[in-house]
């Protein structure tokens, strides 16, 4: 019965752990990647307002909250930088604060979910 309760857990936070968590990896070529991103001028032109958190435990929920880490298997979200907006998926602003931060586009939130 135990097993089977810490069975289910770790199925559970495997799944759902995640969920709102935004640590972030650049990878070098954009098929090793889940998202492409492409970085525009102006916060108007943006899907999301990204802000770089200094540590991991700051970059939560779904919410343009980022911590960039070294290494792809700590990533929630494998990202590559576009060169071109058509070839993203989102286009992202980064912001100065945490507080500016957050989704205008909320139809593409469902990929880093």
């Amino acid at each position: 019965m135990k097993l089977r309760l810490s069975i289910i857990i770790i199925i559970l936070s495997l799944k759902f752990g995640n969920l709102y968590s935004q640590k972030v990896f650049t990878t070098k070529y954009d098929y090793q990647a889940d998202v492409k991103v492409f970085v525009v001028d102006y916060d108007y032109q943006a899907d999301l307002l990204v802000y770089k958190t200094d540590y991991d435990y700051q970059a939560k929920e779904n919410e343009g909250l980022w911590f960039f880490i070294k290494y792809d298997y700590q990533a929630d979200t494998k990202i590559f930088f576009t060169n071109y907006d058509y070839q993203a998926d989102v286009k992202i602003y980064y912001v100065d604060y945490k507080y500016q931060a957050g989704w205008k586009n909320t139809k593409k939130k469902h990929l880093f979910d």
